[in-house]
C-alpha cells in the first residue's frame, strides 16, 4: 500500500512506494524536496483530526505574531542598539541573530511577509555581523533543518533579498 503526504511546499497529495518511508523525495508537481514519512504500523490505529473551532487559526496566528514581536523586543532590550558597529556582541546574542535569519529565510519561502518583514527589523540593525552569519548560512554544504526543503535557488535569492535589505539600511 503506497504512502500518502501532502508536499510541504504545492499541498498537493503525493504517493510513494512503503520502501520510500523514512527518506527524501522530490515532489512531483513542484520538484521540493520533501521527507516521506514512514508508513503507518499495521496494528496502529488511524487517528481522525478534531475540526477547529470558528476563528481558532486565527487566534493561534495571532498569538504566534505577538511571540514574534515580544522576542523581537527582547533583542532590542538586551543589545541597545550597540551591535551595528562595535558593541558587546556576546555568543547569546549570535545565536540570536542566527536563529531570527533563519526564522526569516523559512517566513519569507512560506510567503507570510508580514512576518518576515518584522523579523527582519531585528536583523538589518547587526549590519555586517549579520551578513557575516548569512555568508556562514550560505556557505554551509548542508543546509539548516529549517531550511531543507527549500529548492537551492530560491534560498539563494531569500539570502541576496536580505543582503540587499541590511544594506539599504
Amino acid at each position: 500500500m503506497p504512502i500518502s503526504f501532502n508536499c510541504v511546499s504545492c499541498k498537493k497529495k503525493v504517493k510513494a512506494p512503503d520502501k520510500a518511508g523514512g527518506r527524501w523525495g522530490s515532489c512531483p508537481h513542484c520538484n521540493v524536496k520533501c521527507y516521506i514519512p514512514m508508513p503507518p504500523a499495521p496494528e496502529e490505529e488511524e487517528l481522525k483530526l478534531i475540526p477547529l473551532e470558528e476563528g481558532e487559526e486565527e487566534s493561534y496566528e495571532k498569538k504566534m505574531a505577538e511571540s514574534r514581536n515580544l522576542q523581537l523586543d527582547i533583542l532590542h532590550q538586551t543589545d541597545g542598539g550597540n551591535n551595528q558597529g562595535g558593541g558587546p556582541f556576546n555568543e547569546q546574542d549570535k545565536k540570536q541573530l542566527w536563529k531570527n535569519i533563519i526564522t526569516y529565510l523559512r517566513l519569507m519561502a512560506d510567503g507570510e511577509l508580514d512576518q518576515a518583514h518584522e523579523t527582519a527589523g531585528g536583523i538589518v540593525r547587526y549590519g555586517d555581523r549579520a551578513k557575516e552569519i548569512i555568508a556562514e548560512i550560505a556557505r554551509a554544504e548542508t543546509p539548516e533543518p529549517e531550511l531543507a526543503d527549500i529548492p537551492d535557488a530560491i534560498l539563494k535569492g531569500l539570502i541576496k533579498n536580505l543582503i540587499s535589505e541590511i544594506n539599504d539600511n
